[in-house]
């Protein structure tokens, strides 16, 4: 066995084994479609290297000739599909399909040119050369790439270089006076050996990249509150601790909608789903970039407000609450809503439990004082809460 061969049987296996996990990883991920176009692609690079072995025991094989580049040349157009499924772009359908077609007019054109030719040796490697920079594209066109997408691309970016560089190791170095004997040639065991190196970093960096993106959404969903949207009770402790435990100064929130129980009796859960929904819009709509909203109750809300002080939280909680008793929602008759907010800035050495349990102190005065109002919680130089806002309705 030439090494070449065994370079080649090695690769076999790696894209049986990356194949495999990008198949099993769709299981676990039905919406992330790039495992499978993963899957497919590294499930139809295998044809490389078994017809690459196969081929010296061909007494014709032009077929073959032809088919060995395209395995892999189509399996990377797979990956080039797959990779802008992954960061949600639009696949490069028309430029794949141009690809597919004069890689195969290209793979047959130059069949019969001399095997020692430079050019031919050129035309042979440019498809590969071609789909790794689209592949690099690709990935340029995410804005909010890590380090792994990072890496990726520097990845890509060698193995197209690689391409460059072969026609020169092949004219140079030989690759074969048939494509019989191309297997036992030195050129053979060093391309071979580049390619299956490069394979198994990008395989093994691609199933990195997908397992880290499937984890992100696993956790998000654990802390998400589906109907609103926001965060849950877990997520938004989470990050506001992550925020608070940076010592960034700021404000929190918390809301009440009121009388809600009441909408749920007159006019059924799916109406009161409704009222959350758009409370929790509100809530969005008028919070900066790196608010931190959550949900932590039935009709409870926080949001954490970084680098502001009490009266930034006042200024945001009066924004909310007049929008919100504002609004005339057809699910429940255009009848009034409203709700109370209690705000604490926070202040030296306080928790995140020292800091809502002030804002907490502050939502019952807001609700005890007639409800539809923003009221503020006391710092340490006062003795009671402060009502900011005045609102619309009496208590009840």
């Amino acid at each position: 066995m030439s090494a070449a061969t065994f370079v080649l049987a090695i690769s076999l296996f790696v894209a049986f084994t990356f194949a495999t996990a990008f198949g099993v990883a769709s299981l676990y991920a039905r919406s992330n479609t790039s495992a499978r176009w993963l899957a497919a692609g590294y499930a139809f690079g295998m044809f490389n290297p078994l017809l690459e072995i196969l081929l010296p025991t061909q007494a014709d094989a032009r077929l073959i000739e032809v088919a060995v580049p395209l395995s892999l040349q189509y399996g990377a157009a797979m990956g080039v599909i797959a990779l802008a499924r992954h960061y949600r772009l639009s696949p490069p359908w028309r430029t794949v399909i141009a690809f597919v077609l004069g890689t195969l007019l290209l793979n047959i054109l130059i069949l019969d040119l001399p095997r020692d030719s430079a050019l031919r040796h050129v035309l042979y490697q440019s498809p590969y050369f071609i789909v790794h920079v689209l592949g690099v594209i690709t990935i340029l066109r995410f804005p909010r790439r890590k380090a792994l997408d990072n890496a990726l691309v520097s990845l890509f970016a060698l193995s197209a270089v690689q391409f460059l560089i072969k026609p020169i190791l092949a004219v140079n170095m030989g690759s074969g006076t048939t494509a019989q004997n191309y297997i036992g040639t030195t050129y053979a065991a060093i391309s071979q050996s580049v390619g299956s190196m490069l394979l198994i970093a990008t395989g093994i960096l691609l199933l990195l990249i997908i397992l880290r993106d499937v984890l992100a959404e696993m956790t998000a969903r654990s802390e998400t509150d589906t109907l609103s949207g926001l965060l849950n009770r877990r997520g938004f402790e989470a990050r506001a601790e992550h925020l608070i435990g940076g010592a960034t100064p700021c404000a929190v929130v918390v809301a009440d909608l009121d009388h809600f129980k009441s909408v749920n009796d007159s006019f059924g859960h799916a109406a009161g789903d409704g009222v959350i929904v758009a409370f929790a819009d509100l809530l969005a709509q008028h919070a900066k970039a790196r608010t931190i909203l959550g949900r932590v109750g039935g009709e409870e809300f926080i949001a954490l407000l970084p680098h502001a002080d009490a009266q930034g939280g006042q200024d945001y909680a009066e924004q909310v609450r007049r929008s919100f008793a504002s609004l005339a929602l057809e699910s429940i008759g255009g009848r009034p809503v409203s709700a109370s907010f209690g705000i604490a800035g926070m202040e030296a050495g306080e928790t995140l439990t020292d800091l809502l349990r002030r804002a907490d102190i502050a939502l019952y005065e807001a609700k005890r004082s007639g409800r539809n109002r923003v009221c503020a919680a006391p710092t340490k130089a006062e003795k009671s809460p402060a009502v900011r806002g005045q609102g619309l309705f009496a208590a009840g």
